[in-house]
């Protein structure tokens, strides 16, 4: 069983308010450092699936089914082993 780790953010152009949020937030705190923050997520999808090009091929299928608004989100994937 392999496991697949997407990761999705806005894309560089899409306004994030989330982020901007998070970011007044940390400097309010004290982080003036903190400097285009970006929220993003993550997803963990188990595939029982031995061979990792394969699983890569499926995971990408999925990103683009469903997983993705590839309008406003880009995402970067990896294969781990269980």
């Amino acid at each position: 069983m392999l496991k697949g780790i997407v990761t999705v953010s806005l894309k560089q152009d899409v306004l994030d308010p989330q982020g901007q949020a998070v970011q007044h937030s940390l400097q309010t705190l004290g982080f003036p450092e903190a400097q285009n923050v970006r929220i993003g997520k993550s997803i963990e999808v188990w595939l029982e699936e031995s061979d990792s090009v394969k699983a890569e091929s499926r995971l990408k299928e999925m990103c683009d089914a469903l997983l993705v608004n590839a309008v406003i989100e880009d995402y970067r994937f990896e294969i781990v082993e269980a």
